[in-house]
């Protein structure tokens, strides 16, 4: 087959200097983008999306006593993932082997054909979450050569959350749109950010317990004080610079107004460092230093 029968009659019409050199520019500025997004350091600054609510989402039947059983995601969890001895919780991603890929599948198959929207609140919630975090475990699986979540999307792309991987209720849905566009909106709990995992070193701990009903607000409360208490979401450097999780930067809002309020808000979490926090400069210039780690957060590193 004749190359130009593959691209428009104009185009396939001219010279076959002029085409090359439309390849030739059409692969250098793929290069050039691909060399970009490698290039991109842990501390990359991101602009998380807003959270926009998703009307047909916050429809619950408060009525309703359904369940929804997540003992398969438990199964995974007791399998797979570890706690390390510096307080940051593994994902041994490389021991998933047909048995628990196939229950995975399951699970988030039978999680795709529930209709949250006939579930009560607190369902929904744990759903949610749950189906945030298992997820997120799949695609770390579909990606087994990378060695952070940030390359596991589609090309040129930072990062899969804009993918819709799933269908549920007839709607494509995407990792942001459970976060961003439901979880978020609709809960406005700050302490949805310890809880939801992005398969990173930087993130809060992936649980090694399924979240439900009876369980979940005992969760958020552990999970906040738990990562509140490692130095990745906060400490202060040789120099007495503080650093703060980038998820306070990309969140603020949902932590507090301003950073004088966000430190006031640390301080009550923290009062070990309270002291330090309630008298921090907050100033023109920026002198918090904001840090993530990127890091696939596996028991093997690659």
């Amino acid at each position: 087959m004749r190359f130009n029968r593959l691209i428009p009659y104009t185009l396939g019409r001219r010279p076959p200097n002029m085409l090359r050199s439309v390849a030739q520019t059409i692969a250098w500025s793929i290069r050039r983008s691909l060399t970009l997004i490698a290039l991109m350091p842990a501390t990359y600054a991101w602009a998380a999306p807003t959270d926009q609510l998703w009307a047909h989402w916050s429809i619950h039947d408060v009525q309703s006593t359904a369940s929804v059983d997540h003992q398969p995601w438990q199964t995974l969890l007791s399998r797979h993932v570890l706690a390390s001895d510096d307080g940051i919780n593994r994902v041994a991603y490389s021991n998933f082997d047909e048995s628990s890929k196939t229950l995975l599948n399951q699970y988030l198959t039978t999680l795709s054909n529930i209709r949250p929207t006939e579930l009560n609140q607190t369902q929904q919630l744990v759903y949610w979450i749950n189906l945030y975090n298992a997820l997120t475990v799949q695609v770390v699986l579909d990606h087994p050569k990378k060695d952070s979540i940030r390359s596991m999307g589609p090309l040129l792309s930072f990062g899969p959350w804009d993918k819709d991987y799933l269908t549920i209720e007839g709607k494509r849905v995407s990792l942001n749109d459970i976060e961003h566009r439901i979880l978020r909106p609709i809960w406005q709990d700050h302490r949805l950010h310890f809880v939801l995992n992005c398969a990173s070193i930087g993130c809060p701990n992936l649980s090694r317990a399924a979240f439900t009903p009876a369980n979940i607000e005992d969760s958020l409360a552990q999970a906040e004080r738990s990562f509140l208490q490692h130095p990745r979401a906060i400490s202060f450097n040789d120099k007495g610079i503080l650093q703060l999780s980038s998820l306070f930067d990309w969140y603020l809002e949902d932590f507090a107004e301003n950073e004088s309020a966000l430190l006031v808000y640390l301080a009550e979490q923290r009062p070990d460092m309270a002291e330090r926090l309630l008298v921090y400069p907050i100033g023109s210039r920026p002198n918090i230093d904001y840090v993530y780690d990127w890091s696939l957060n596996t028991v093997d590193p690659k």
